[in-house]
């Protein structure tokens, strides 16, 4: 097939333009992950005795407050996906709280996930609950963050080939993995090892950690090496 001068230069151009877009979501996952580094280190020089296994509760909130801010600002910033409209005070200050009960409503939906398979009911409640603000914050947060308000968005993101953007496969690469993560990090609580990170739910929220940054970096050197066969719909 031939391919003429101008339409060569829209392909250079379209090439330029997903390349500046992998390098700011990267940017934006260097960030997530410098975020939970420092979430473990820096609490130590202000908070006496803390330590990820020894206050692993009060590194959850610090953690999942830290991922949280650079989500956020990011999405603030850099805008993946800008609406359209101009919105009005009332209508953001409507969006932020729908926003804010939309992920408690995912926190309670992963205790509640998470107890079914066999987390304490009645004890560890808090541990449960702030495991499952981690997982939220992860999953929940960043598609809040991404897609906004919009259901079949998320539907679609997560549907086979339902990807739009860039954006749209980081997010399903980094909520798959941090799932996982978590899902193997409760395969060694039941052995009768007698470690102090077998107690619940510390090798959970490690292995949903650890997913989750994994995601992270896999996320653009994949995109990046796949960045010629990846094809979007348009919007």
């Amino acid at each position: 097939m031939k391919t003429y001068p101008g339409e060569l230069g829209d392909i250079q151009e379209k090439d330029i333009m997903k390349d500046i877009e992998i390098m700011s979501m990267a940017s934006v996952h260097f960030f997530c992950v410098l975020s939970i580094i420092l979430s473990a280190v820096v609490p130590a020089f202000l908070l006496e005795k803390f330590s990820v296994l020894g206050t692993h509760l009060t590194w959850l909130c610090i953690c999942s407050v830290s991922v949280a801010a650079v989500n956020i600002i990011a999405s603030v910033v850099l805008k993946p996906n800008p609406s359209p409209k101009r919105n009005s005070l009332s209508h953001k200050v409507t969006r932020f709280l729908k926003s804010c009960l939309y992920f408690m409503i995912s926190c309670l939906l992963f205790h509640t996930i998470v107890v079914l398979y066999g987390a304490p009911l009645l004890e560890s409640v808090l541990e449960t609950f702030l495991f499952a603000a981690l997982l939220s914050t992860f999953t929940t947060l960043r598609c809040l963050c991404l897609l906004g308000l919009n259901l079949q968005a998320w539907i679609r993101v997560f549907s086979k080939n339902g990807a739009m953007s860039i954006w749209d496969s980081s997010l399903q690469i980094t909520t798959v993995c941090s799932i996982v993560g978590a899902w193997l990090g409760a395969f060694p609580i039941p052995l009768d090892w007698d470690r102090p990170w077998q107690v619940w739910p510390i090798s959970c929220s490690f292995g949903a950690t650890f997913g989750y940054v994994a995601g992270l970096i896999t996320a653009p050197l994949w995109i990046y090496w796949n960045r010629k066969q990846l094809t979007y719909k348009s919007k």
